[in-house]
């Protein structure tokens, strides 16, 4: 029968450590570590789980894979046995995080975030085991919050701490404007701990303020105040700028099965192994195993393939994985995919249509111009046959068009 020392004060076990290193696995800050430990002994010893937060604000309609490290460190707790809480900022929306920005976030409508969160939640549920997260949104308390609250709310933090925050700073002395509601946000980021009761809370790296936020309004309100742990955020398939719609480096996880494998095996070798880290469920043994591996000799695409193949079931199924691993294979080899788009098009003037055209009618390309881009880049082919004539016409028949490794379809001009 434990006392009650032995559960505010527990001895620090081999299943606690492991805990320990799996928390720190891949991450960039975990404050503070004693705590945490303290916690996960704690936990152990009482067979109460832990709380575990992240909360993510519904500002767009999709997420790709680089929005899923955090995830994945979520799945790794929830498979310890602590509960996970998945919080969607359908509030917190409404202000917009100033997070790294250096203008104000223009504000979505309620329509907007409500759509966005349904696919967040049907995306979320590809990483974190649905039976055992608890789902929440914080417009739940932060409504109920009302004026006198949100005034309560505000006294417990001052403006000289505020602009402590670095985006706060550096506008403030750019002469950037900073309107008074976005000082709300750290605040009811913070305030969502509280009414959630966390023991550590997740979140980039762009998210220590608001984390650290949580932490301080816990202890004003209190509360055993949270641990905080950030995660890096994660190259995309350059290998150099944060993986970002915006800059087309990206794999978003509702890409079909083969675009998804041909971009993992796209990354370079260096990269692999910081993927392997952060997106992987394979032990780390397992890892530098492998890693040990390939330096010793072995085929370095023989692990980027495993790691495409990991990726792709996740998001697809283990046999989508394995369908996209023979479609590559095949067109590697030249070969034409099993199914490919279908596209019927009207022939031009004197029964032909110039392959500018076909490209952009087809949804090959966007436009004309960058067909002929592509077709200067040697990136088009039609029955196999590199397309070097920007001024080629083709007459009426059916033919295969190719753009890059995996952009194809049956062309028919009648």
């Amino acid at each position: 029968m434990k006392t009650d020392t032995d559960i505010t004060n527990p001895p620090v076990s081999d299943r606690v450590r492991e805990a320990m290193a799996i928390s720190l696995r891949g991450c960039e800050e975990l404050l503070p570590q004693e705590d945490w430990l303290k916690k996960l002994a704690r936990s152990e010893a009482s067979g109460q789980p832990l709380r575990i937060k992240l909360g993510l604000d519904p500002t767009a309609p999709d997420i790709h894979i680089g929005h899923t490290v955090v995830l994945n460190k979520m799945r790794q707790l929830q498979d310890l046995g602590h509960q996970v809480i998945f919080l969607i900022g359908d509030f917190t929306t409404l202000i917009g995080d100033p997070s790294g920005r250096n203008t104000t976030r223009p504000p979505l409508t309620e329509e907007q975030i409500r759509a966005n969160a349904e696919t967040y939640k049907t995306q979320a549920f590809k990483v974190l085991d649905p039976a055992r997260t608890e789902l929440r949104y914080n417009s739940e308390w932060s409504d109920a919050l009302g004026t006198r609250g949100l005034i309560k709310l505000a006294a417990k933090y001052t403006v000289a701490r505020m602009m402590e925050r670095n985006d706060f700073h550096e506008r403030f002395h750019a002469g950037n404007s900073i309107s008074i509601h976005e000082f709300l946000y750290p605040l009811m980021q913070g305030y969502d701990s509280v009414a959630l009761k966390s023991d550590i809370e997740l979140g980039g790296t762009d998210q220590k303020f608001n984390l650290l936020m949580g932490r301080h309004l816990q202890q004003e309100y209190g509360q055993e105040p949270q641990c905080i742990l950030t995660m890096p955020l994660l190259e995309g398939l350059d290998g150099v700028e944060k993986m970002s719609k915006s800059k087309n480096n990206y794999i978003g996880i509702t890409e079909d099965a083969n675009t998804m494998f041909a971009k993992v095996l796209s990354i370079s070798d260096e990269l692999m192994w910081r993927w392997y880290t952060l997106l992987s469920f394979r032990s780390m043994a397992d890892i530098e195993a492998l890693q040990a591996e390939v330096g010793a000799g072995r085929n370095p695409k023989d692990a980027k393939v495993m790691l495409a193949k990991e990726i792709t079931a996740r998001f697809h199924s283990a046999a989508a994985a394995d369908a996209a691993e023979a479609d590559f294979t095949n067109r590697s080899k030249g070969g034409v995919p099993d199914e490919i788009p279908e596209v019927s098009l009207a022939a031009g003037e004197g029964g032909a249509l110039g392959i500018g055209l076909v490209l952009k009618q087809s949804g090959l390309a966007p436009s004309t111009s960058e067909a002929n881009r592509l077709i200067d880049g040697g990136g088009v082919r039609v029955d196999s046959g590199v397309v070097s004539d920007k001024g080629l016409k083709l007459k009426a028949g059916t033919y295969v068009v190719q753009v890059g490794k995996r952009k194809f379809a049956r062309v028919t001009l009648a």
